[in-house]
């Protein structure tokens, strides 16, 4: 018999010990999205923290963006994180995906994630590091409860 007080704490402690992340790029220089795909080397080694990188929306639960938002891309962002599964969360890398960065103002760009999805981490860098962005997740994760 399962016990039902007990479940939500069971899938609260499951979420915060190993979060699944979906990176998605909006439109940028690829600076950022080099420094995610070194978290996943042998050298940072996120999966000791139970950080896995996920490929379908479906079973992410952190969205890791980089770039500022396009008009192109603003509709994919936005059915990207509705089939994401609640609860979610939306991790905003690099100055571009915090304030649309070196191409804000341009006629095509709309400016950061936030002005499509609610952000709630922002870090920032140019790009930034891969401890940046280790530290922001493992941030995020202490603030799940």
């Amino acid at each position: 018999m399962i016990n039902k007080s007990k479940t939500p704490k069971i899938i609260s402690w499951a979420r915060k010990k190993s979060p699944w992340i979906l990176h998605f790029n909006t439109g940028g220089c690829n600076g950022c999205d080099i420094e995610i795909l070194s978290l996943l080397t042998p050298y940072y080694d996120v999966e000791r923290f139970g950080i896995l990188k996920e490929s379908t929306p479906r079973h992410a639960d952190i969205l890791v963006c980089t770039g500022p938002v396009t008009r192109q891309v603003k509709t994919r962002l936005l059915r990207i994180y509705n089939q994401m599964p609640a609860p979610k969360w939306v991790l905003a890398v690099g100055s571009c995906s915090c304030s649309g960065g070196v191409f804000s103002g341009s006629y095509n760009i709309l400016g950061g994630i936030d002005q499509v999805l609610p952000v709630d981490m922002y870090i920032t860098g140019c790009p930034c590091r891969p401890e940046a962005i280790i530290d922001g997740i493992i941030k995020l994760l202490e603030e799940v409860k």
